[in-house]
């Protein structure tokens, strides 16, 4: 995954065109905002939808059951699971 840089700052610098700049100052005026708080709103409702999109998992109803009866009726561990299990260090 990806990582951004992250500052204390406050502050982000954006080059955009004059043209887009123009775009996003009409969309603002018309939602009755300043330019950074629309932006900000905007950018962050798009950042949530994919965070959202990324963090979900979806499985079909087949498997829902599954995993659903798995955890109620877990199978016995095989010898490769109890020989990790052994491997584990110790918990104090």
């Amino acid at each position: 995954m990806p990582r951004a840089a992250i500052t204390d700052s406050k502050r982000m610098s954006l080059r955009i065109s004059p043209e887009a700049k123009a775009k996003l100052l009409r969309a603002a005026t018309l939602r009755q905002a300043d330019l950074t708080n629309f932006v900000t709103q905007a950018a962050l409702r798009e950042a949530q939808s994919i965070i959202d999109d990324e963090e979900k998992i979806i499985v079909s109803e087949k498997g829902y059951l599954r995993v659903l009866n798995l955890l109620e009726d877990p199978p016995k561990p095989n010898a490769k699971l109890l020989a990790a299990a052994k491997a584990l260090p110790a918990r104090s």
